[in-house]
């Protein structure tokens, strides 16, 4: 467990910060914007809460502590870990992401059109957490061109932005709430 007991540290203050590793990068370096952006996914799952209940919240919560995982593991970059044991997201958090799609996706009529982000608030903030994760891997792939990222991380950020988009038609009255898109409806 973290034990933070000071919370300003001035270590920062010249526009770097320390890896997992102990190695000090800028504070936009690729790898930074990668788990910064996990942090702010993590952050749209807890306003995304505000309005889950039942096993939805138990799943976002899970994910929310999966996301600081996935920061710990961005943080740490392969074989530069100071100790051994580094966190690293595993197959056993990418397998659960895929049972939980296919047991909501299964009580889903197959779509007829694109979605648009909306209907109810909780899926309105999922759709949202859900382009932040896009983001996300995007920034991590791009990492991944000239920095080793682990194989299970990029898995889990792909299943997770398919999980979060099943998830809010879910929540949307199991795609009855449903915003769909209507080609050059408005030309």
């Amino acid at each position: 467990m973290v034990t933070l007991s000071k919370i300003y540290t001035r270590t920062g203050d010249d526009g770097k910060t320390s890896l997992g590793s102990g190695s000090r990068v800028d504070k936009h370096d690729l790898r930074v914007a990668a788990y910064g952006t996990a942090d702010e996914a993590n952050a749209v799952i807890g306003l995304a809460r505000l309005h889950a209940v039942g096993e939805a919240d138990i799943m976002l919560a899970r994910i929310q502590n999966d996301l600081f995982d996935l920061g710990a593991d961005l943080a740490t970059p392969p074989g530069q870990q100071r100790v051994s044991g580094a966190l690293r997201i595993t197959a056993g958090q990418v397998g659960r992401l895929e049972a939980e799609i296919d047991s909501m996706n299964a009580e889903l009529e197959p779509l007829k059109s694109f979605v648009l982000p909306g209907g109810t608030a909780v899926s309105a903030y999922l759709h949202l957490a859900r382009t932040v994760v896009r983001r996300c891997e995007r920034l991590m792939t791009h990492l991944a061109e000239s920095e080793e990222v682990g194989a299970e991380a990029l898995k889990y950020v792909n299943r997770l932005s398919d999980h979060l988009f099943v998830m809010a038609r879910h929540l949307n009255d199991k795609g009855e709430s449903d915003v769909l898109w209507v080609p050059g409806e408005n030309r």
